[in-house]
C-alpha cells in the first residue's frame, strides 16, 4: 500500500496553507466571522473541486482518446448540504457539459460511467457516504 503525505500549516485564525503530496501549496481560509480572512477556498468546497477535477480529467482524457471533437468541456457540481452540524453534503450531482459538432453520445456516456465506476478515486471515496448522480449536456460548437 502506498503512503501519501500532506501537511497543513496554520497562518492565523482559520487561515492555513496546505502542502500537497505533489509538493504544491493550496491556501485554505474561512469567513471573517469565524476568524478567517476570507481570502481562499473553504476546505469543504475543495472536496467538490476534487471530485470535479478527478472525474473531469478522466472523462476528457477518454474523449480525447476516442477522438471526439470536443471544443469546450466543463464539469459543474450541484450539491445539497445538511442544515445541521456536521453540515455534510447529502447529495451531489455532477454535470458534464461538452461543446462540439458530431460528439457521439454513447462515447460520452461510456467515459462518464468508466470514470464514475472505475477510475475516479475521489468519486469512489465520496460514494461511500453520499449519493452521487451524473448528467450531461452535449452542445453545438460555439
Amino acid at each position: 500500500m502506498a503512503q501519501v503525505n500532506t501537511k497543513v500549516v496554520h497562518i492565523q485564525g482559520v487561515t492555513f496553507n496546505a502542502l500537497t503530496a505533489s509538493n504544491h501549496w493550496v491556501p485554505l481560509d474561512g469567513p471573517t466571522e469565524f476568524g478567517g480572512s476570507n481570502a481562499a477556498a473553504r476546505p469543504k468546497e475543495l472536496v467538490l473541486v476534487a471530485l470535479a477535477g478527478c472525474t473531469g480529467s478522466d472523462v476528457i482524457s477518454m474523449l480525447t482518446k476516442m477522438r471526439e471533437p470536443v471544443r469546450r468541456f466543463e464539469v459543474h457540481i450541484e450539491a445539497q448540504m445538511a442544515e445541521t452540524h456536521p453540515k455534510v453534503y447529502t447529495e451531489i450531482e455532477v454535470i458534464f457539459k461538452v461543446w462540439g459538432e458530431g460528439i457521439k453520445e454513447e462515447n460520452l456516456k461510456k467515459a462518464i460511467k468508466l470514470s464514475s465506476e472505475t477510475y475516479c478515486a475521489v468519486s469512489a471515496m465520496l460514494r461511500a457516504a453520499v449519493k452521487i448522480s451524473e448528467t450531461y449536456q452535449i452542445n453545438p460548437a460555439e
